[in-house]
């Protein structure tokens, strides 16, 4: 029987404890995850692609995993897709997908683990929230972009009910150093009734 992984996501504390788990877990990812109709990469494309129809952007998918965000973002329209993740067995399956430019291995650690003005858009599909990285992230997310860039995100539930990750992007948003274009409730992972909230934010 092939082990389950999904639900363990939620309780892992360290970066060393959640990078062994997504090494482990690379392998089996897809398959699990489509077992519970992960909707989220979908619908982040889809909001993104409403406020920048432009093929030709450049867009960072942080957080990239086993790629699925990147097939999401073709599919919508996008050419130049870019992937970067700190886990090497999840890029070696995303590499396989034919859907990015290049993929790049991060340090989890990195303060700045990309360039900044580089990209159009970074997008950080179920990467910010409970298991997965600190609402610290969102900040250095926000620091890679120029003025009018966006960065598209999720929250799911768990991660909303974390006020660390909503007061993160209310200090951008609160002071005016950006602007939320885009925000909507809607399913994350429907097999374990589990929504997100979706957003689209300009850096300004």
């Amino acid at each position: 029987m092939t082990e389950k992984f999904l639900e363990k996501t939620y309780g892992l504390e360290t970066v060393e404890e959640t990078l062994e788990h997504y090494n482990r877990w690379a392998a089996s990812y897809d398959a699990e995850i489509a077992e519970n109709a992960y909707a989220t990469p979908g619908r982040i494309a889809d909001a993104l692609w409403s406020l920048l129809p432009d093929p030709a952007a450049q867009i960072l998918d942080f957080g990239c995993g086993t790629g699925l965000s990147g097939i999401a973002l073709r599919r919508a329209g996008y050419e130049i897709i870019d992937g970067l993740d700190p886990s090497v067995e999840m890029l070696k399956v995303a590499g396989a997908k034919d859907a990015y430019r290049r993929l790049t291995l991060v340090d989890p650690k990195d303060t700045k683990p990309f360039r900044a003005g580089l990209y159009r858009a970074v997008v950080a599909c179920g990467v910010l929230g409970v298991g997965a990285a600190p609402a610290t992230v969102l900040t250095r997310l926000m620091h890679g972009l120029n003025r009018g860039d966006l960065l598209a995100f999720s929250l799911n539930d768990q991660s909303l009910a974390d006020k660390s990750y909503t007061f993160a992007m209310n200090e951008w948003l609160d002071c005016g150093a950006a602007s939320l274009l885009f925000r909507e409730h809607g399913p994350h992972l429907p097999g374990l009734n589990l929504n997100a909230d979706v957003y689209v934010i300009e850096k300004t």
